[in-house]
């Protein structure tokens, strides 16, 4: 008799709504432990960590994850559910009748949805936060250009090779005000705003008259080597004239960025470098007018006052 009615609908539907409980239980925590490990922000982890997100998430320059981590993410949970609902499905309809047969269902079925609803909203603040920190505003929390100090500075040495195959250098650009930045190819977050910002702002004053040099120097030398400049140009949108990217060989761009006081950290592992949007102003007598990591009307204001 036991044994038999161990068997009936009734009894295996039972059976069932304990495990499509206990499963998207197991889900939600699987998910919010995937999730943190993904986007919790730390600063200054450990090795493993960083390892361990790289490999499975593929980090990016923001600090998360690329277009395969993001699938991983979303479409690991959305799959797992869609089999718990595949498998057990007259469990997971039976779950709201046990829900208002029983506080404690009703309980664990509530903090799942309030649980789930936390780790959404958190994933979304994480994303803005780190939006954020890479993207550079009209002013970007920087002074007004009025409010910027001249700093009327010698010019380091800087003499690299363009995308052209011509060496370029500050001293042979003396006559014209120059706009210094620095960027690279693989950067898919603050490089192209500054170059564009940059060349956004020799385009406006083009208009008014007024002739200015771009110069680009790599962050990247190991994998923006002379013979790639041309496609980074091409990239960017140079212009044919008084707009050039700049490299060479790994050791005399270093000496330039460390000679210009550029602050970059590259990581080993995974080749990304990590700076500010440093723009250098420099007057037509080839000197460090100004330093700013403003967008275009800052630049242009900051151009104005030379």
């Amino acid at each position: 008799m036991s044994t038999a009615t161990a068997h009936t609908p009734a009894a295996r539907t039972s059976s069932e709504w304990v495990v499509a409980l206990a499963g998207l239980t197991f889900l939600f925590a699987s998910t919010s432990a995937w999730w943190a490990l993904a986007l919790w922000p730390v600063q200054d982890g450990p090795d493993w960590l960083e390892r361990t997100r790289y490999v499975c998430f593929g980090v990016t320059e923001s600090g998360l994850p690329d277009l395969g981590g993001w699938i991983g993410l979303i479409g690991g949970p959305l799959g797992m559910l869609a089999i718990l609902f595949a498998g057990w499905a007259n469990g997971c309809r039976a779950l709201p009748q046990r829900a208002r047969e029983s506080r404690v269902v009703a309980g664990v079925l509530l903090a799942l949805v309030l649980g789930s609803m936390l780790l959404v909203a958190g994933a979304a603040a994480r994303v803005s936060q780190a939006r954020v920190a890479v993207t550079l505003p009209e002013t970007s929390g920087t002074l007004p250009a009025a409010a910027h100090p001249r700093l009327d500075r010698e010019a380091p040495p800087l003499d690299l090779l363009a995308h052209d195959g011509v060496r370029r250098s500050v001293a042979k650009l003396r006559g014209k005000p120059v706009l210094l930045t620095f960027a690279f190819a693989h950067c898919e977050t603050v490089c192209p705003l500054v170059v564009q910002n940059a060349l956004d702002v020799q385009q406006r004053l083009r208009a008014d008259g007024r002739r200015i040099a771009v110069l680009i120097v790599t962050l990247d030398p190991w994998r923006d080597t002379p013979s790639r400049l041309s496609s980074m140009a091409k990239a960017w949108g140079l212009p044919q004239y008084d707009a050039w990217v700049l490299g060479g060989w790994t050791a005399e761009v270093e000496a330039v960025l460390d000679a210009w006081d550029v602050p970059r950290s590259r990581d080993l592992r995974t080749g990304e470098v990590t700076h500010p949007p440093l723009v250098y102003v420099i007057d037509a007598e080839g000197r460090i007018a100004f330093t700013a990591t403003g967008g275009t009307d800052v630049l242009a204001a900051l151009v104005e006052r030379l």
